[in-house]
């Protein structure tokens, strides 16, 4: 049995990451050994100087750690090599490794990596995910050469994991299908004061989901004060995105009831400070004010288009049901990007707040056309007909 002894990578909360090294090392391109300007003397070491000294968010540091886990216990436990032994062949078998993990690296149980019964695998990893666990490892190589502790890069030749594109976003909700899932939420069960935390929690993350397209770690990384007003009825939500990228995203009148509600719940005023540090999702069992993680709110938010499902087919809308058993917190993010663009709202302004870098990944939310180019196609056959 491989051994799994977890590997300290560094910080492990958004707190201990927000006051780590930040900038990223000025080095040259190319370096020999014995000019190299890391300190670090194992592969473990600089791993954890890697990951300090990227321009990393609070979830791109997690996935990261997670990722570097994974490639270092292999090199311990199936190659039997250190980084400077490592050559091309290798790490083109780690990237078929990702695609088919020997049984005694899954288990279906997300443990925590504490724990003896902890795998590094619940199964195969997807070509998306192989790509993102190449990107990872290549990363930490280019960073070992131009720190100097590897003389020349294996990394360098490896290609990336190529992951099919589409050319239409489809993972999106309704917005009946988004209605279902807050009146489920909205009548559950809460006869504990824990449940009626919960409750308005999981309903103002949500709506705070479905109206800002926030991803799920810079809303679970934000705090109360992040919701604030400059005084012209217009409110915001401050986030930090990808790259530690800031970014303001209004909050319209039903996420700020929500927000009430849900602070109501928690017993604290309807409305706090800007400087107000406190989390903005709060554990219901915890009695202090406790920020819950990135998976419990997924989690949460799972669970409430879970019961939607079930509501949709108690009332024979399969096919609401089917969509709302696979979605996801994401999903919210394309929802709300989608249904903005069919509205007519400017891709510019979309892309501004999302966050994305290219506005043609924007562009991809945009639905409106192909139905429209669908309803002329029907009413083509329906009129004259083709055949």
């Amino acid at each position: 049995m491989p051994n799994f002894t977890p590997i300290d990578l560094g910080p492990t909360s958004p707190e201990q990451i927000a006051t780590g090294a930040s900038s990223r090392l000025h080095v040259k391109m190319y370096r020999q050994l014995d000019d190299a300007i890391t300190e670090a003397t194992t592969d473990i070491d600089l791993a954890r100087e890697f990951i300090a000294h990227g321009e990393l968010s609070a979830k791109s540091i997690q996935n990261t750690q997670k990722e570097l886990f994974r490639f270092l216990t292999w090199c311990r436990e199936e190659a039997g090599k250190t980084l400077v032994q490592l050559n091309v062949a290798d790490l083109n078998a780690y990237k078929e490794f990702l695609k088919d993990p020997p049984p005694d690296w899954v288990s279906t149980t997300k443990w925590p990596r504490t724990d003896p019964r902890y795998r590094p695998f619940t199964g195969p990893l997807s070509d998306a995910s192989r790509r993102q666990a190449l990107i990872a490892v290549k990363g930490l190589m280019g960073f070992a050469e131009q720190t100097g502790y590897l003389r020349r890069n294996p990394g360098a030749l490896v290609r990336n994991v190529r992951t099919p594109t589409a050319s239409r976003i489809t993972r999106y909700l309704t917005q009946t299908a988004i209605g279902l899932a807050l009146d489920t939420v909205a009548t559950r069960l809460a006869d504990t004061p824990a449940a009626m935390k919960r409750r308005a929690r999981d309903r103002f993350l949500l709506v705070a989901f479905a109206h800002t397209g926030a991803r799920l770690n810079e809303i679970v990384g934000a705090a109360m004060g992040s919701i604030y007003t400059e005084g012209n009825d217009r409110w915001w939500l401050d986030v930090v995105g990808k790259g530690n990228k800031p970014r303001r995203l209004p909050v319209p009148p039903a996420m700020l009831d929500a927000y009430r509600a849900y602070r109501e719940a928690f017993e604290l005023p309807p409305q706090t400070s800007r400087t107000d540090r406190t989390p903005l999702v709060l554990s219901s069992r915890s009695r202090a004010l406790a920020r819950i993680t990135d998976e419990a709110a997924a989690e949460a938010i799972k669970a409430i288009f879970a019961d939607a499902a079930t509501a949709a087919a108690t009332r024979g809308d399969a096919d609401t049901a089917a969509t709302l058993r696979q979605a996801s917190a994401h999903w919210l993010r394309h929802s709300m990007l989608t249904n903005h663009a069919n509205n007519g709202v400017q891709l510019k302004t979309l892309q501004d707040t999302a966050g994305h870098a290219n506005i043609a990944t924007t562009a991809a939310y945009l639905h409106k056309t192909d139905n429209e180019r669908y309803d002329e196609i029907i009413a083509s056959v329906n009129g004259r007909g083709i055949l």
